[in-house]
């Protein structure tokens, strides 16, 4: 009799352990569920906060040497030389931008600047040579012939941002054979818009 207690109780324990991973399956399935929905929904409380900066512009400028030098020639030969480097600074900040640098002359001259003591301008040319860049920019250069006028030695385009360009103009001089000794002079002026 005591016997079949035991194994009576024996398999009543036993089954209750079989029965209990059950049911604490089905509570824990419970609360996994709700944990997921309520992550998946923001709270509408949370704050926005709007920052804002402001980037600033500035101007288009153009820098050249203030003075240069070609060296010396006889008369029918060809007197030529750096001017020294010529630097365009775009500060705009701007979107499709553009600019265009010009370059123009006085004519040379020498003594008392009378017939026989110049040089006429056109007997000069401009020549931008290579251009350094620094954002983005495209700059072309072209050669002139020097004049009273101003003329585009080189052009600046699909500008966006800052941008810098910078070359070393070469001015090459014609001298006429009839040319008086002396030193010669001209004012070259450059611009940028």
């Amino acid at each position: 009799m005591f016997t079949s207690a035991f194994r009576i109780l024996s398999a009543a324990v036993v089954v209750g352990i079989a029965l209990y991973p059950g049911a604490a399956s089905a509570t824990v399935l419970r609360p996994a569920v709700l944990a997921y929905s309520s992550a998946g929904s923001p709270s509408g409380s949370d704050p926005n906060t709007i920052v804002t900066f402001t980037v600033t512009t500035g101007a288009l400028s153009l820098t050249a040497p203030a003075t240069a030098d070609l060296g010396s020639g006889a008369p029918g030969t060809t007197i030529s030389g750096t001017v020294g480097p010529v630097t365009v600074t775009d500060d705009r900040a701007a979107l499709n931008a553009s600019w265009n640098a010009t370059a123009s002359s006085t004519n040379w001259t020498t003594g008392g600047g009378t017939g026989n003591e110049t040089i006429p301008v056109g007997d000069a040319t401009y020549t931008p040579g290579e251009i350094t860049t620094t954002g983005t920019v495209t700059a072309t250069g072209s050669t002139i012939t020097l004049s009273g006028t101003t003329q585009t030695v080189v052009a600046g385009t699909d500008v966006v941002g800052n941008n810098t360009a910078t070359w070393n103009p070469t001015v090459a001089v014609a001298v006429p054979a009839a040319a008086v000794g002396g030193a010669y002079t001209a004012t070259l002026s450059h611009s940028v818009s």
